[in-house]
């Protein structure tokens, strides 16, 4: 989960350097309203254009992190991500990803992403006003 977390963390400060360095030099990303980017120059670059200087924020949606082994390979990650407004915290948008690591070399880089599934954020009922 810390690599998923620095990830998340290197996105959203737009600091490209780190952000390319979990991403294998032939990732593939697959995104259900974008279609395909391929390499990490084009993904990276993809970052830069829409999303740094934006107004958006990724994060982690709580209890929704899973990651398992694959044996020979590295492991596979799924969770669920909201899209939120920085200077609100509100929520924008939801969708679901599933990131596939490689374990090579004593790095671990992600081959290939799938984001899925993208929809209207629900409110945050932890944030709701309490009922009378």
């Amino acid at each position: 989960m810390a690599l998923s977390l620095a990830l998340f963390d290197a996105y959203n400060r737009c600091d490209l350097d780190a952000f390319r360095s979990f991403l294998a030099e032939d990732i593939e990303f697959y995104h259900d309203q974008g279609g395909i980017t391929s390499g990490a120059a084009a993904l990276t670059e993809s970052v830069k254009k829409n999303i740094c200087g934006g107004d958006v924020r990724r994060d982690l949606v709580p209890g929704t992190f899973q990651a398992n082994y694959m044996k020979g390979y590295g492991a596979v990650e799924l969770g669920t991500h909201r899209f939120v407004h920085p200077k609100s915290n509100n929520p924008t948008g939801e969708g679901k990803y599933i990131s596939l690591w490689q374990y090579k070399d004593g790095k671990w880089l992600i081959t290939r992403e799938i984001s899925y599934d993208h929809h209207q954020a629900q409110p945050d009922a932890s944030k709701a006003a309490p009922a009378k």
